[in-house]
């Protein structure tokens, strides 16, 4: 079998964390002596996925010159140059010819959870699902992407828009997905998101979505609040990739 590959989203300007991006690029910020974007490359390492793509575009010369070949972390790394910036869904379609032929991985250069990724990857292909999403509860549905899944874990409301009958448990998406081929039939050249504007035509059109509840630790490195608090946290012990611990919640 061929060997799966990843992506790892890392274009972005990282505006919420100005002004340290106006010089560093949000994925080479340091996380307890590391950058950012390492935790990213621990979760894919540890599931046995060494072959890896990261779209570059701010500041992207600093980190291909940090990250070089991937031979430090593990993996090896390629590059996929944006100019302009794709947005995700426009990124993931320009690295097609590297990820297209089988199963792969997407996940933000910015998020750190304790997950079990080949896990998920079972799960997504019990599921026979196009894609299936890492899914965190959001009882106030404070993060807007309102996400409903039935008791068969498929995915029927999505950014609030309802496609078929679910649970009342709300859920948001925890930026990782794993992903079919079949998904770039639903995808073109251009800048656009992957979450507003392919998720939904994927679900319109009756394909099957899977939704992965992750209940361990996570946490979006995305503002000077959560990154001082990821800090805190990781430095006191809270569970990276290598801590994970067996969800089943997702097991039918």
């Amino acid at each position: 079998m061929q060997l799966m590959r990843a992506m790892i989203l890392a274009a972005g300007k990282g505006t919420r964390l100005r002004p340290v991006t106006e010089t560093v690029p949000k994925p080479l910020v340091d996380v307890c002596g590391r950058p950012m974007i390492a935790l990213a490359l621990d979760l894919l390492r540890q599931a046995g996925i060494l072959e890896v793509v990261i779209n570059l575009h701010h500041l992207g010369h600093l980190i291909r010159s940090a990250l070089g070949d991937g031979s430090r972390y593990g993996v090896h790394i390629s590059y996929s140059e944006e100019e302009p910036i794709l947005d995700t869904g426009g990124g993931i379609e320009a690295a097609r010819q590297f990820l297209g032929d089988d199963t792969f991985v997407v996940v933000n250069a910015d998020v750190v959870l304790d997950l079990r990724l080949q896990e998920v990857i079972e799960f997504h292909r019990r599921q026979k699902a196009t894609a299936t999403l890492v899914l965190r509860t959001d009882p106030r549905a404070e993060r807007n992407d309102d996400v409903g899944i039935d008791s068969g874990h498929r995915i029927r409301r999505f950014l609030g828009r309802s496609y078929a009958a679910c649970t009342n448990e709300r859920y948001f998406f925890g930026s990782v997905h794993v992903a079919e081929p079949r998904l770039f039939d639903y995808m073109q050249p251009g800048v656009y998101s992957i979450t507003r504007d392919v998720y939904p035509r994927l679900l319109a059109a009756g394909e099957p979505i899977a939704g992965y509840v992750h209940q361990g630790y996570w946490r979006v490195l995305d503002t000077p609040g959560d990154l001082a608090a990821g800090r805190r946290e990781l430095s006191d012990g809270a569970p990276g990739p290598r801590q994970s611990r067996r969800q089943d919640l997702n097991r039918q």
